[in-house]
């Protein structure tokens, strides 16, 4: 394992599970991470001149859900993701990662890291498997959807849009058109837990973006038919997946998926 002393961290974009790991950081190493406030999709070229500078220093970057667009190897630093091939449900976040690089001890992990975990692997279902009462589950999402930056215009305008929702597939598929790429207020306002109707699988289709949530047959199946995108989640159970692409045929596809799976 590295010396912690030659660690320097690097943050990607900005969701509740980042917020957590910066002040993490800040309470054992303060002087030792990074942080530009990106937001998803943060690359490591955002951080091109600070990393040349650390490894020309000798020091061992550690990138956090950061795409590697600038070619760095694993010799050099060290990535720590959740999603694409390093996504599942039994596979360490990058909060776990990051905990033991800086080498803690076990009696420092906290419930709400354990909820912090189960959000980012599993979402709710996640939260409920682990107990988490109705109050943990509110608390945790609203502040997931503050660390993203979610307005309340945005807000408002998936209030708007789920009231305009589309059900197909015999009741298998939600579809709900969003005029912005902010997809949480959707889910979030849909799940039984924080008193929506509930979906079985749910597409969310932006201008710029199309995002789906749901069995992870169909997170493959998509991954798969679609190439360039991204997924993760608890799979192979559920998942989620998207792409930032224009897919004209995908609620078809998607409805194929569900009447070829048969999965009830």
């Amino acid at each position: 394992m590295s010396n912690i002393n030659t660690l320097i961290f690097f943050l990607g974009g900005y969701d509740l599970e980042m917020l957590t790991i910066r002040k993490l950081l800040e309470g054992v190493a303060p002087d030792s991470y990074y942080d530009k406030h990106l937001s998803w999709g943060a690359k490591a070229s955002d951080y091109f001149n600070e990393i040349n500078s650390c490894i020309d220093n000798e020091r061992l970057p550690v990138l956090i859900e950061l795409e590697n667009d600038v070619d760095l190897t694993s010799d050099k630093a060290i990535f720590l993701n959740h999603h694409n091939e390093k996504s599942g449900i039994d596979k360490p976040t990058p909060l776990h990662e990051v905990f033991r690089l800086l080498k803690l001890p076990d009696d420092k992990w906290t419930r709400w890291y354990d909820l912090v975990v189960a959000n980012d692997r599993g979402y709710i279902p996640a939260m409920l498997n682990i107990g988490a009462s109705k109050e943990e589950i509110i608390k945790v999402r609203s502040e997931d959807r503050q660390a993203q930056g979610i307005t309340k215009e945005e807000e408002e305008q998936a209030i708007n849009a789920i009231k305009q929702l589309e059900i197909l597939a015999e009741g298998m598929l939600t579809v709900v058109t969003l005029p912005h790429s902010h997809t949480s207020p959707v889910s979030d306002m849909l799940h039984p837990e924080l008193g929506g109707v509930g979906y079985r699988n749910l597409l969310v289709l932006s201008p710029k973006e199309v995002n789906f949530f749901g069995d992870g047959h169909h997170v493959i199946a998509l991954n798969k038919y679609y190439p360039g995108g991204w997924y993760g989640g608890a799979l192979p159970e559920r998942g989620f997946w998207g792409c930032s692409k224009q897919l004209r045929n995908i609620q078809a596809f998607l409805v194929n998926q569900i009447k070829k799976l048969n999965i009830k």
